[in-house]
């Protein structure tokens, strides 16, 4: 008897979860996988490992799944590990969340591990949930499960994960053997759940493009690399600006069956590439090129980002100034910090920054009021909304404030620190009671500043000069950030040129805040979100560094085969510790 007609409710299933670098297409590599024998509704065997990686994992995706570098290092190898699975697999069904992204990364891991993909039969519980349990609002596996009323505790974890989804399953399975006698019709069943009733047609008369797709532009002479590409129609108008790794990849994937049916793809009549030496520098181009050409597909919508990364940020050009919690770096004269990790935790933050310096915790614009708020009867507010406060107390309380994520300490050390000044200050002035509090406020301020992560100091106070290389060839970008903005950025011809942009990006910088505007707003955060998520190379030009030191930290940092030779001096040069970050700095030292 073969596998698809074997009765449905004595078949044994393997629920199955993966975790990956986070990348996309034939970048994406598993780290981990984590496996849960299913049968007869319950859960028996756990399995899971660590699959080692190819390409170094950023530290966004080590920060999201709480799987390290070291740890993917130290994993047995792929091809011991992974044929313990296909035994797993062998005569069972795999039962995965979401299992066509979980067979693909793995058929490829097994392919690069030189070994034969079992392609065993799948059940997926997105599609089981849509037939079988219609009412739940959101199918994302935490939800699913909470509406199940099964309890979710770790997540982004391959074994956790996959004993959730093995949960969820035995939950449906009654109604899934209500549906289905052999394990075949259970298939069938799910591979006809998603409705596919036509679309119904305007009735406002016009002519629409929506469904109407042309044939593909020939795209054969776009970069496989990273880069931008650009749509435009017969007219050579731009219709769309897009970036990607590999452009040639991300551009054809417009045109997929699966891809989304936009009214622009319709006028598709040509398409431009231009390359660049890293996913940095697609970035920031795509930036560029949106403000410049406008074209209609671009259309700004909400971030997802935007709650992900977020920037704790004052402008200083208001009465009173308040600190806020804005997606952007503060446009105009202002001070901006991060970016900082969820926009939630960020929100307390400022919080606590207000009540322990009696800052305002209202809006921009500065209402009068008779009577001190809530917060100025309770002590956490200087009320200057009584109209009676000297400015320039209140400027102080505020410089106090941002001087913990500016000066050479910034961030939770220097946070901390004053916590630890003010509770000794507390004690000895026998006020035990404010000392306790501000002992409360530490231990909070302390797990928040965990939380945000990211960068939880001023932008314009740590000037730095950035190298973020191409993933593949020998070429790199480097990015001059100066003041809290981009001051320069692209590829140099070598350590002369470097040198000289460094000097012009240096030229009046004297690390006081200076006025962004808008679209050096946007750009600082591009480049500053992509930095907190990705591991860069990084020499600090605050002091400003000599040449030796430069010279020393750009050939330690960039790629093997572009490193400049060490200039010549007539003699050795003493020993200069360089100031770097990552792999630069132990090459540095």
């Amino acid at each position: 008897m073969s596998l698809l007609d074997h009765p449905l409710a004595t078949a044994e299933f393997l629920a199955l979860d993966t975790e990956t670098n986070g990348k996309a297409g034939d970048a994406c590599e598993v780290t981990e996988v984590g496996a849960v024998l299913v049968g007869g509704g319950e859960l028996h065997d756990r399995w899971e490992t660590l699959v080692p990686v190819r390409a170094p994992l950023g530290r966004g995706i080590q920060r999201f799944t709480g799987i390290t570098q070291d740890m993917v290092d130290e994993a047995p190898p792929a091809e011991v590990t992974l044929p313990e699975l296909a035994e797993l697999l062998e005569g069972r069904v795999l039962v995965a969340h979401s299992a066509s992204f979980d067979k693909r990364v793995l058929a490829q891991a097994f392919e690069r591990a030189g070994l034969a993909w079992p392609d065993p039969p799948s059940l997926c519980t997105v599609a089981l949930a849509r037939r079988l349990h219609p009412l739940a609002r959101q199918r994302k596996l935490g939800p699913l499960a909470e509406s199940l009323g099964i309890d979710v505790g770790v997540t982004h974890r391959a074994l956790a994960d996959a004993e959730t989804c093995a949960r969820v399953f035995c939950a449906l399975f009654p109604r899934l053997c209500g549906n289905a006698a052999t394990v075949g019709e259970a298939l069938a069943l799910l591979r006809a759940a998603r409705p596919g009733g036509r679309r119904t047609r305007r009735t406002d008369g016009g002519g629409s493009l929506r469904g109407t797709r042309k044939r593909k532009p020939d795209m054969s002479h776009l970069p496989d690399e990273p880069g931008v590409y650009v749509f435009r129609n017969a007219e050579g108008q731009p219709l769309y600006v897009g970036k990607s790794i590999s452009v040639r990849t991300r551009a054809k994937a417009h045109f997929a069956p699966s891809s989304p049916d936009t009214s622009w793809i319709a006028q598709v009549e040509m398409a431009e590439g231009r390359p660049t030496a890293s996913e940095l520098g697609a970035l920031l181009l795509e930036e560029q090129l949106i403000r410049e050409l406008r074209p209609p597909g671009n259309l700004r919508g909400r971030d997802r980002n935007e709650d992900r990364w977020v920037f704790l940020r004052c402008r200083l050009d208001i009465p009173f100034p308040v600190l806020e919690v804005a997606s952007e770096p503060a446009a105009g004269l202002g001070v901006s910090v991060g970016p900082l990790l969820g926009r939630h935790a960020a929100g307390e933050l400022v919080e606590q920054l207000q009540s322990l310096f009696g800052l305002r915790h209202c809006g921009r614009k500065l209402q009068r009021r008779e009577h001190p708020s809530a917060y100025g009867q309770m002590g956490r507010c200087l009320s200057p909304c009584l109209g009676d406060l000297d400015p320039n107390a209140y400027r102080r309380r505020l410089d106090q404030a941002l001087a913990l994520f500016s000066g050479p300490r910034a961030g939770k050390p220097a946070v901390l620190a004053h916590l630890d000044r003010e509770m000794r200050a507390a004690a000895e002035a026998h006020q035990f009671e404010r000392a306790a509090w501000l002992r409360r406020r530490r231990v909070r301020l302390a797990e928040l500043l965990d939380r945000v992560g990211g960068t939880a100091e001023a932008a314009h106070a740590h000037p730095r000069l950035v190298l973020a290389a191409h993933p593949e060839a020998p070429r790199a970008d480097l990015l001059w950030l100066v003041g809290g903005r981009v001051a320069d950025w692209g590829e140099v011809a070598g350590p002369d040129e470097a040198w000289e942009r460094t000097q012009t990006a240096l030229r009046g910088h004297d690390g006081r805040p200076v006025a962004l505007t808008a679209e050096q707003a946007r750009q600082a955060r591009v480049a500053t979100t992509w930095l907190a998520a990705n591991e860069v190379h990084e020499l600090a030009l605050e002091p400003r560094p000599d040449r030796a030191t430069f010279d020393r930290w750009l050939r330690a940092a960039m790629p093997k085969d572009l490193r400049p030779a060490a200039r010549t001096t007539g003699k050795r040069a003493a020993p200069v510790r360089v100031p770097a970050s990552g792999d630069a700095a132990a090459a540095a030292a």
